[in-house]
């Protein structure tokens, strides 16, 4: 179970992200952006070593709302290979420095995200400790989703990310709006809500699964 500790991170995830954002390929935001936590939800390291969340980031400034889909995770130490994942570094109240990592470059992301479409992982609410997120819809053929990733690859280009197992292919939906769902071809789904600073709230699918094709 994760705990949620309601204190200080310097800098905040929201500081670490204005810098980060406008250097990925699937950004669509202003050049400087000033994001805003939108919404989202964790999941539970079995560990109980890695920070896992999904967070919605959004800016509104230009009258047209812009939002992206950050998976990440945090750790208490580098996380060996992932150098191009990482985000930033923050000193975190409690648990002193945190490496936080783009999360499709986690090993310990992937899995539970596997598990979360397997039904074998709980949603948890993004700000509270031990409370399920029963707004959090996964689903998927049961037989399309693998045990465990194995090795995999990341790809991110203008339309998201794609985490390319053996014989699947997660599909992180980055570039959010109300009619980001699911394809009719996609063997599952994860699908979630979020808020824009200045409306109400909009449902969209956070990840898609795909056979992998060679």
């Amino acid at each position: 179970m994760a705990v949620i500790h309601h204190t200080t991170m310097t800098p905040t995830k929201l500081e670490l992200l204005a810098s980060w954002l406008p250097a990925q390929p699937w950004y669509a935001g202003p050049e400087a952006p000033a994001p805003t936590n939108a919404g989202g939800f964790r999941l539970d390291d079995p560990e109980g070593e890695v920070g896992i969340e999904f967070m919605v980031v959004a800016d509104d400034r230009d009258g047209a709302p812009v939002a992206h889909l950050v998976p990440m995770t945090y750790r208490g130490a580098p996380l060996e290979g992932a150098e191009q994942g990482l985000i930033g570094t923050s000193e975190h109240g409690v648990l002193g420095t945190r490496w936080i990592y783009d999360g499709t470059h986690d090993p310990v992301l992937v899995t539970q995200l596997l598990a979360l479409l397997r039904g074998d992982a709980v949603p948890q609410a993004q700000s509270l400790t031990d409370t399920p997120d029963e707004t959090v819809t996964a689903s998927a053929e049961t037989a399309a989703v693998p045990a465990d990733p194995g090795t995999w690859t990341v790809h991110h280009d203008e339309a998201g990310t794609r985490i390319t197992l053996e014989k699947a292919t997660l599909h992180i939906h980055r570039a959010l709006t109300a009619t980001t769902q699911p394809a009719e071809a996609a063997q599952g789904h994860v699908t979630a809500g979020w808020t824009p600073e200045a409306g109400t709230e909009t449902r969209s699918a956070f990840v898609t699964l795909h056979p992998t094709t060679r």
